[in-house]
């Protein structure tokens, strides 16, 4: 029974209990300026045209599940002081929703409309949720006000979804929604972040000068023809694992952290980041992707700057590329002091530019036990920070996380040396030759190695550090020549030059002549009077020149002879390795 009673001071129309349940209406319908104050109930009903609900005020819960309108459904300025349900409802055309506030719960599940849904500056009291609704044309959210969780789960939206200026309050769930076209959340505020977790984005996903507190999530979602996605700048984990981009794309974000563990690029993709820390692992890579570390703030549509409060760490720091297929992938001004290079695929095909730090080796002195030792300064993996601390106690090296796995020198040999590769055929000779130090050391300490091995690199080492360390070598240099030197004067050469002698006879008109000269007589005398400024003059002569491969014709005892001998095979060893240690510093 259905009672309708008339204000006559405001005019309006007062019912009590409505129930349209499967009531058929053939025209357009209008309930303007109605007052429902007890609970409406409009299940099943049928329009065979548009209805109106103009100014209507409900003030207990109100039903229209699986309603169908052949046309629009309009609900201009109304007032829902409870709840509403729309569940199944089917709209033809479009259905408005200009609401001030919905009191209690939202349900719009399973919603169709043949066009547009507009929702605009509407704000949910309780509980929204548009699960599974379906959009022919585009949804309008400006301006909605989410109090509680906001659920687009599995909604559909053939066209642009508006959701500029929308404030979601708790969660805001989009988990396996479909968005044709764009979908811009610009000027929208998520107090616990946002979950996009299986979408499908047919366009771009803009998110300018939006206020995120929390963290956004894109899991497995898909990206048809998306060319940009964000900006996105908050203070918490942008996760794009196991996303799949079909299409060049953008990713501009200023994060904590992004992950994008196992996601696919079908297409170029750029990231442009700040503050982030991204995890790359398992990522797969068909065409060039380049992950870039910004100096400057995002600009947003209107020109300007982004706000990153809470971001405080300006690097971009790259942590795994593990199971990564690196040989389209190119870094650039990231930090990779913390980045696992172990088990990445095509790590010599890696184009690393700008400036891309990794972590060095201990400065100074550290005591091992009794023994001081001093570490070459050098560009090392964090895996073998890892490796050296846990050989060797920490002494300036950085132990390996808790749950990190300690890679042996076997296994971080071919890492530098395929870190070289990548560097050498960029041209950047210097850089790789930390590298070529990082894969000879692994060697010298792989302990499958044989001993002979080890003990050449142990040699080659200590003279020039894997020639790559001209100080050395030219210490060496200088302490050998020393020491030859100070062997000439005491043992090289001889006490007197020999002088010849020659004697002759004449016989007839002939006159013969014989020279001999006396062999080299050793020094004689106290070691002290050896050392005089005429034998240091002689036997500095001696072994400059043996430096350079040539001959002194300097007249020296037997012990001098093997003594030059030697100093001819070390010495321009010793400058050869200077040599080649300056020039892989300076080649190009």
């Amino acid at each position: 029974m259905l009672t309708v009673l008339r204000d006559p001071e405001t005019g309006r129309h007062r019912v009590g209990r409505a129930e349209f349940d499967e009531a058929h209406f053939a025209g357009d319908v209008q309930f303007d300026q109605v007052d429902f104050t007890g609970v409406g109930s409009f299940g099943k009903a049928c329009f065979d045209s548009s209805v109106c609900f103009r100014g209507t005020r409900f003030d207990s819960d109100v039903r229209f599940g699986e309603m169908k309108v052949a046309g629009d459904a309009w609900f201009d300025g109304v007032e829902m002081h409870a709840g509403v349900w729309f569940r199944q409802a089917s709209i033809g055309a479009t259905l408005r929703f200009h609401v001030g506030e919905v009191g209690g719960r939202a349900v719009f599940d399973g919603l169709i409309t043949g066009k547009n849904a507009e929702f605009t500056g509407v704000t949910f009291k309780e509980v929204a949720g548009f699960v599974g609704i379906i959009v022919s044309g585009a949804a309008w959210f400006d301006g909605a006000t989410f109090e509680q969780d906001a659920r687009f789960d599995d909604a559909n939206i053939a066209h642009t979804a508006w959701f500029d200026g929308a404030q979601f309050h708790q969660e805001a769930c989009f988990g396996g929604a479909t968005m044709g076209q764009d979908v811009s959340f610009g000027d929208a505020f998520f107090d616990k972040g946002a979950a996009f977790t299986g979408v499908t984005i047919g366009g771009d996903a803009e998110f300018h000068r939006a206020d995120i507190r929390g963290d956004v999530t894109f899991w497995k979602a898909t990206f048809l023809r998306t060319a940009r996605l964000g900006p996105l700048v908050f203070a918490g984990l942008l996760d794009l694992s196991e996303a799949d981009f079909q299409s060049a794309v953008t990713v501009e974000a200023a994060a904590k952290a992004v992950r994008c563990r196992q996601t696919r690029w079908g297409s170029t993709a750029a990231l442009r980041l700040r503050h982030a820390t991204v995890d790359l692992g398992d990522a797969v890579l068909e065409f060039p992707v380049s992950v870039a570390g910004r100096s400057r703030p995002f600009v947003t549509d209107d020109g300007t700057e982004t706000d990153e409060r809470g971001l405080t760490d300006p690097r971009v720091r790259v942590t795994s590329l593990k199971g990564t297929d690196a040989a389209h992938l190119v870094l650039a001004d990231v930090d990779l002091t913390d980045c696992l290079f172990v088990e990445t695929v095509h790590l010599d095909q890696l184009k690393l530019e700008g400036r891309c730090p990794l972590l060095l080796a201990p400065s100074g002195i550290h005591l091992r036990g009794w023994r001081p030792v001093r570490w070459t300064r050098r560009r090392t993996l964090a895996e073998e920070h890892y490796w050296r601390a846990a050989q060797h106690g920490a002494h300036g090296w950085t132990p390996a996380p808790e749950g990190t796995d300690v890679r042996q020198p076997a296994v971080l040999a071919p890492v530098y040396r395929q870190l070289r590769k990548a560097l050498e055929d960029g041209k950047n000779e210097p850089g790789a030759a930390d590298f070529y130090y990082g894969e000879m050391e692994m060697r010298r300490h792989d302990p499958e190695s044989s001993w002979g091995e080890r003990a050449l690199l142990l040699l080659y080492w200590a003279a020039s550090g894997y020639g790559l360390r001209a100080t050395r070598a030219l210490g060496w240099l200088l302490l050998a020549m020393t020491a030859t030197v100070l062997a000439m004067m005491l043992w090289g050469v001889p006490q007197d030059d020999p002088r010849p002698r020659s004697t002759g006879r004449v016989t007839g008109t002939s006159i013969i002549l014989t020279t001999e000269k006396a062999d080299p007589a050793n020094p004689q005398g106290p070691y002290n009077r050896r050392l005089s400024a005429e034998r240091f003059d002689k036997a500095l002569r001696v072994v400059i020149n043996s430096v350079v491969f040539r001959s002194s014709e300097q007249d020296l005892t037997t012990a001098g002879t093997y003594i030059e001998m030697t100093s001819r095979i070390l010495e321009p060893a010793l400058l050869g390795l200077a040599a080649l240690a300056v020039r892989s510093r300076v080649k190009r």
